[in-house]
C-alpha cells in the first residue's frame, strides 16, 4: 500500500516551511520578524436605549406574524368549509372534497398555534421592553 502523509492543521501559521526553519542555526534568525496571522474578534455590547428598541423591534415584528398566522387561520378555516360544502353539493367528487377539506382544516389548526405562539412570543419582548425601559405600569383593578 502506498504511504499516505498525515497533514497537521494549527491556530497561528508560521510564513516559512518547517523544514526551512530546521536548516537555521540555532540563536540564529532574530533579525528577521516571524508573520503570523490572527483572527481578532470584536464584541458589541448593547445597553440601555439600544435594549428598549431592540425588544420594540421585536415585540413589532411577532405582533406582525402573529396577524399573519391569525388571516391564514381564518383563510384555511374557510376553505375548509367551502370544501365541505362542496363534498355536499358534488356527490360524485365528494371523496376528494372531503380530503381537502381535512387538509385546509390541518392547516387552519397549525396557522392558529402559529399566532398563538407569535402572541405569547410578543408578549414576552413586552415585558422585556418594560424592564429594559425602566419603566413600569401599574394596574390599579387588574
Amino acid at each position: 500500500m502506498a504511504e499516505e502523509k498525515h497533514h497537521h492543521h494549527h491556530l497561528f501559521h508560521h510564513k516559512k516551511d518547517e523544514e526551512e526553519q530546521l536548516e537555521q542555526p540555532a540563536g540564529g534568525g532574530y533579525g528577521e520578524a516571524a508573520e503570523y496571522t490572527e483572527t481578532t474578534v470584536t464584541e458589541v455590547v448593547s445597553t440601555g436605549e439600544d435594549e428598549y428598541d431592540k425588544y420594540k423591534k421585536e415585540e413589532k415584528e411577532h405582533k406582525h406574524k402573529q396577524h399573519l398566522g391569525e388571516a391564514g387561520a381564518i383563510a384555511a378555516g374557510a376553505f375548509a368549509l367551502y370544501e365541505k360544502h362542496e363534498a355536499k353539493k358534488d356527490p360524485e367528487h365528494a371523496h376528494r372534497h372531503k380530503i381537502e377539506e381535512e387538509v385546509a382544516a390541518a392547516a387552519a389548526v397549525g396557522s392558529g398555534g402559529f399566532a398563538f405562539h407569535e402572541h405569547h412570543e410578543k408578549k414576552k419582548d413586552h415585558k422585556e421592553v418594560e424592564e429594559a425601559g425602566g419603566e413600569k405600569k401599574h394596574h390599579f383593578f387588574g
